[in-house]
């Protein structure tokens, strides 16, 4: 890239934190634009022909992953080398736009407190839409403290997927990295489900599974330590966290959703599925507030300790 270590940190630690205030002060960027978006669509066209077949199945679910995966790394390797060759003024803005469409803090945020919001109003057909954009079970019969325990579990879980992951891929491999991470979940997002076409998501959900298998434990020792700064019990969570991470199908997401469950004093349920913290009170909409209060502070421990990884990866590569 540039010639000095010290440069390239310096530019890499802008990317960074340029990223992340424009995640805070710019909305998401339109369909037309969005990387994500075309993941999708490239996946899309990929699976349009499915074979009924198990191993044809895996085999093709893997091949998308590969193609995917590694077509939009390369691309996105390929602008960041032409936005180096631009100068490192380019660098850093290119990068930050960039890596921002590969996480959001705000949007997390935001889709909480709009199903709060219906819920503190007694809008329950408008919390239930709502919960449409954090999590992907049907709402329609859900009770309220069903939809906040759903919001919640999302937050918690996306602790690790919205920003931890990304960020820490970012951290030890650069744009290219973080874009990598985003087509792995993007992919575990829309083939990785029990079905029909389970054999299809496959490959996509067991890469997605080892890709966030530390990161999801890092996000969960942080959302103690968050925990921590709030006073709330945090040796109490330890332990009900180590006892209810095996509960979920996901071996990632029990370490954070039951860290939350703990420190907020609350019992989430997914019916005919889990029940983490079982015998609590049922979380009510003010619990959502409280678990995004949680989940910003832990975005800034993930920022503070993806610093410190990109300080040591330039140290060790100078």
């Amino acid at each position: 890239m540039f010639s000095d270590w010290w440069l390239n940190l310096a530019l890499d630690a802008g990317v960074i934190a340029l990223a992340v205030a424009l995640d805070r002060i710019l909305p998401e960027p339109p369909a037309r634009l969005h990387p994500v978006v075309w993941m999708g669509r490239a996946t899309s066209l990929l699976v349009h022909y499915r074979s009924t077949a198990p191993a044809i199945s895996f085999l093709h679910g893997a091949a998308v992953v590969v193609l995917v995966v590694c077509a939009f790394a390369a691309l996105a390797w390929l602008a960041m080398f032409g936005l180096a060759a631009l100068g490192p003024v380019a660098y850093l803005l290119g990068g930050a736009v960039l890596l921002r469409t590969t996480f959001t803090v705000r949007g997390l945020s935001e889709a909480a407190h709009r199903t709060r919001r219906a819920l503190a109003g007694n809008r329950l057909n408008d919390a239930r839409e709502s919960l449409g954009s954090l999590v992907s079970r049907d709402a329609t019969t859900l009770s309220p403290p069903l939809v906040a325990a759903a919001a919640v579990e999302s937050v918690a879980e996306n602790t690790t997927d919205s920003y931890v992951s990304p960020w820490l891929a970012f951290a030890i491999l650069g744009v290219p990295g973080a874009v990598a991470y985003r087509a792995v979940n993007t992919l575990d997002s829309m083939l990785g489900y029990r079905g029909p076409n389970e054999y299809l998501g496959k490959a996509a959900a067991r890469l997605d599974d080892i890709v966030n298998w530390i990161p999801a434990r890092l996000s969960a020792l942080m959302l103690l330590a968050s925990g921590a700064t709030l006073r709330l019990p945090v040796a109490t969570a330890l332990r009900g966290m180590l006892r209810d991470r095996v509960l979920t199908e996901s071996p990632n997401a029990g370490w954070t959703m039951g860290a939350m469950a703990r420190l907020l004093g609350r019992e989430l349920e997914k019916p005919g599925h889990y029940r983490l913290g079982e015998g609590l009170p049922e979380p009510q909409a003010e619990d959502i507030d409280r678990s995004v209060r949680l989940a910003e502070r832990t975005a800034l421990l993930g920022l503070l300790l993806s610093l410190g990884v990109l300080a040591a990866r330039h140290a060790i590569v100078a």
